[in-house]
């Protein structure tokens, strides 16, 4: 009994088996490495492959309790109404259900991508970032940052902004395996996901573009974005100074840029702009492509871009022709 529920808790699929129950994977909420679906009855949870106490089972987390998680053994319980404590019968059922999983599924169930095995174990402050909701208005930095609410409901950036039960403007970081953790920024108050760990916080990318802007913080990325709008322009920040991690994120974001793209490094007025902007520089040439165009653009007048966004008048926002100073 003991072999059999290992290869259900490894090789059963957890997505494809709440699939077959009515979840549906929101691509939104979801990345790599966690899927979040939805059933219709309001239950949301988050799936995974792999944490640092089971490194090989597939594991749930239900948003409607703190005790409803653990492997598929305790998802079907809880779905299916079996007591596997207390009523031997449970356990024939649970077979029952469980076994033509191992083989061929019983019911059509969408397709999912190979499961990446989550390298290191977040899911307090994974959970904690589901559970926020996508800031499409935020009171700070609409109001303190003057950053206008048609950029966060943008393409470019939906969902990649959040808004914690605080008030907090929230901004994940990912790196190759998923969520790392998420700044957190409010009227003078910064902060990090305890427990987390910076990587790059990133707007969605789309075929197209042709440029990737790197600024210090994920304010004044947006900020860029509002003074000088490329509808083919990528975003991302570094969240301030980097660390060992970040140059190879920026290598790799730089690497998958289309043919002929721009790289800008567009940090603060200063020397430790300065210093950044050579370290994206010296990233972006380990890539090895000879076709991606480097350049450097700092903000003329003031020290970052959204104290030079707060300097404009909203009604007269410069053009494109209207560029900062390139070096």
């Amino acid at each position: 009994m003991d072999s059999e529920l290992e290869c259900f808790k490894t090789l059963i699929d957890l997505r494809s088996y709440a699939a077959s129950l009515g979840y549906e994977r929101d691509a939104k909420e979801s990345w790599t490495g966690t899927d979040v679906m939805r059933h219709p009855n309001g239950d949301k949870i988050q799936v995974k492959f792999g944490t640092k106490r089971a490194p090989n089972h597939w594991g749930y987390y239900s948003f409607r309790s703190d005790d409803d998680h653990g492997s598929i053994i305790e998802f079907v319980e809880r779905r299916r109404g079996l007591n596997l404590r207390k009523v031997r019968s449970d356990w024939a059922k649970l077979g029952r259900e469980l076994r033509p999983w191992i083989g061929q599924p019983p019911v059509p169930v969408p397709t999912f991508p190979p499961p990446q095995k989550n390298k290191t174990d977040h899911v307090r402050f994974e959970v904690e970032y589901a559970r926020m909701e996508i800031a499409t208005r935020h009171p700070y930095l609409e109001n303190e940052r003057s950053l206008p609410s048609a950029l966060l409901e943008n393409e470019r950036f939906a969902g990649r902004i959040r808004i914690d039960r605080r008030g907090n403007a929230v901004f994940p970081h990912f790196d190759a395996n998923g969520l790392t953790g998420y700044e957190l920024k409010n009227a003078g108050f910064t902060g990090f996901a305890p427990g987390g760990s910076k990587s790059i916080w990133f707007s969605h990318e789309l075929p197209d573009d042709h440029r990737l802007v790197f600024c210090e913080s994920a304010i004044d990325a947006l900020s860029h974005a509002v003074l000088f709008p490329d509808s083919h322009a990528r975003y991302a920040s570094i969240g301030g100074n980097t660390n060992p991690q970040q140059p190879e994120l920026i290598r790799a974001a730089s690497a998958r840029m289309p043919a002929d793209s721009e790289i800008v490094s567009a940090m603060d007025a200063d020397e430790g702009g300065a210093k950044l902007a050579e370290v994206v520089r010296k990233a972006v040439s380990l890539t090895g492509r000879l076709d991606l165009a480097f350049s450097v653009q700092e903000p003329f007048g003031a020290k970052d871009w959204n104290d030079l966004l707060r300097l404009k008048p909203k009604t007269t926002l410069p053009s494109r022709a209207e560029e900062p100073s390139v070096a």
